[in-house]
């Protein structure tokens, strides 16, 4: 599996609104996956857990079977790929051209 094929299976899980909410609540703790359908009461179980596949194929949930339970947690590393890949670089270059127009605005 090449990085672009990882880059992608993560921006997929990200296109989708209750992926990123489900990735918001394991922000602080791991939940159990009955604590996370309560989270969304309009969804059922069944597309909760395919929500929440597609987060794990992505690398994003790591889950852990306790008994019958299942404990969701979150991985960040692949968000934070991401953002050292392009979000951290476009944004200094970003920045340094505004400081670069302000330093010039303010020089007339």
């Amino acid at each position: 599996m090449s990085i672009h094929e990882d880059y992608d299976r993560v921006f997929k899980a990200l296109a989708s609104h209750v992926r990123r909410q489900i990735l918001d609540d394991l922000k602080d703790q791991p939940l159990t996956t009955g604590a996370l359908c309560g989270h969304f009461p309009d969804i059922d179980r069944c597309t909760v857990m395919q929500h929440l596949k597609v987060l794990e194929e992505a690398g994003l949930v790591i889950a852990e079977r306790r008994g019958r339970e299942r404990w969701n947690h979150l991985d960040a590393m692949p968000i934070q790929d991401i953002h050292d890949r392009w979000i951290g670089p476009h944004a200094a270059a970003a920045a340094e051209r505004l400081a670069r127009f302000k330093r010039t605005v303010e020089a007339k």
